[in-house]
């Protein structure tokens, strides 16, 4: 699958051989806020935990896994630069019963793009994409409550709140809000 360029952005699915990118991202305290509490993530948790769960969803004919997005050349921009990338993958993948018909959008953008549409502009671009085939009957995305910059994304692709639960996770359960728009 690909994802087409947008006027101001350009997609690539990212792989192992993009930890240092994913590295890179992590490294910024205030976009950990809402993922870990602000801990930044050592090269060796990207090796050991996010690669492996990237490549256990990673499914490059579906659109499953991490998009990485860069801008394309701009007066305000260089061409090519990295600002974040956007995550697609089945809801509750890591749990007994994933919902295959249901796809869950996550994203992580570096400052420097934050309040510009970024993100708004490639979860759209991404979600219109991954959600064409008639076996996709909805997109979701989750968030702690207080992400309020995540949620103001959310609504701006048409989710609508569904309800506050917990995420159960291999890594930890956390209670988080559900957003999901019905296709």
């Amino acid at each position: 699958m690909r994802i087409p360029d947008t006027d101001r952005l350009e997609f690539h699915f990212m792989t192992r051989k993009d930890a240092e990118a994913l590295f890179e991202l992590d490294q910024d305290e205030d976009v950990m806020l809402y993922i870990n509490g602000g801990h930044k993530t050592t090269m060796e948790d990207i090796r050991r935990i996010s690669i492996p769960r990237l490549e256990s969803y990673a499914n490059e004919d579906e659109g499953w896994g991490i998009w990485k997005v860069t801008a394309k050349p701009s007066d305000t921009l260089e061409a090519h630069l990295y600002l974040g990338w956007i995550l697609v993958r089945p809801m509750d993948f890591f749990n007994d019963e994933p919902a295959w018909d249901n796809l869950e959008l996550g994203w992580r953008f570096k400052q420097a793009a934050w309040g510009k549409g970024y993100a708004t502009e490639a979860a759209r671009a991404v979600m219109d994409v991954v959600t064409a085939p008639d076996k996709i009957n909805k997109a979701s995305a989750i968030a702690f409550e207080e992400n309020l910059g995540s949620i103001k994304i959310m609504e701006k692709l048409g989710m609508s709140f569904l309800k506050k639960d917990i995420h159960k996770d291999p890594l930890g359960d956390l209670e988080l809000v559900y957003y999901e728009k019905v296709l």
